[in-house]
């Protein structure tokens, strides 16, 4: 039995025309003609199973044959915020696998030891799309650009909020612990520092803002194995919560 492809359109009509970039893959690389099944997602809640209309050159015409509204398989907003590291091939991984592994939005924050102040965000924007379908969820994370630490601080939103960080003298709790006590809000933001962890004076600042200092475990962990290990734990902790409460 041939395999339903997920194709991405954030403006579903009953009949319409999938995006360049998707036609692209469904004309070239899988080869879609007239009367083929498809599955469109909006990204925001709403999966619609769809057949090619027909096709012209480079573009692909689908319909839509039925609605299918999708469960969220967790409470709350999940909110990592990491400072974006050097290389981008690794800030590329964390977006693919921490999409595929479920959470609500990232945001890039630029630190004071930060190794890069400034990020375009289409290539990951395009990498997040990439795996919301491969992962078949029905919502797509938002993606921020760079925002000054401070400023992020005082503009984070409500839930709970917490920063990873490893100065020792500093008491720490076990995030993860923390994620687990039953009177945890369902929306969770978690600041992740650069390689050089957050200065001591950031840590401190988001303290007085409502942060709560935690660590991820006894393990020293690079930026992007540290996001995903915060993902990773809030995402765990909402689903069981969610499936409880069902």
């Amino acid at each position: 039995m041939k395999e339903v492809r997920f194709f991405y359109v954030p403006d579903v009509e009953p009949a319409g025309e999938l995006p360049s970039q998707e036609a692209g893959h469904a004309l070239r690389v899988l080869r879609l003609s007239a009367g083929d099944e498809m599955m469109l997602m909006d990204g925001c809640g709403m999966f619609y199973r769809a057949e090619v209309a027909s096709v012209a050159s480079h573009r692909c015409y689908y319909k839509v044959v039925e609605e299918l509204p999708q469960q969220r398989l967790w409470r709350g907003h999940l909110h990592l915020a990491v400072a974006p590291t050097k290389t981008m091939e690794r800030m590329e991984w964390l977006a693919e696998k921490a999409t595929e592994i479920g959470f609500d939005e990232m945001s890039l924050v630029d630190c004071q030891f930060s190794e890069r102040h400034v990020v375009k965000t289409e290539r990951l924007e395009k990498i997040v799309i990439s795996a919301v379908k491969q992962s078949r969820k029905a919502w797509k994370p938002q993606l921020n650009g760079v925002t000054p630490l401070r400023q992020f601080i005082s503009s984070s939103g409500g839930g709970r909020k917490y920063i990873a960080h490893c100065h020792n003298q500093i008491p720490r709790l076990s995030l993860f612990a923390e994620l687990q006590k039953p009177s945890a809000s369902a929306d969770a933001t978690v600041l992740i520092g650069p390689e050089g962890d957050f200065s001591i004076d950031e840590v401190r600042q988001a303290m007085d803002a409502g942060f709560e200092s935690v660590d991820l475990g006894p393990s020293r962990l690079r930026t992007e194995t540290a996001a995903l290990s915060a993902v990773m734990m809030m995402q765990l902790c909402a689903v069981e919560k969610t499936l409880k409460k069902r």
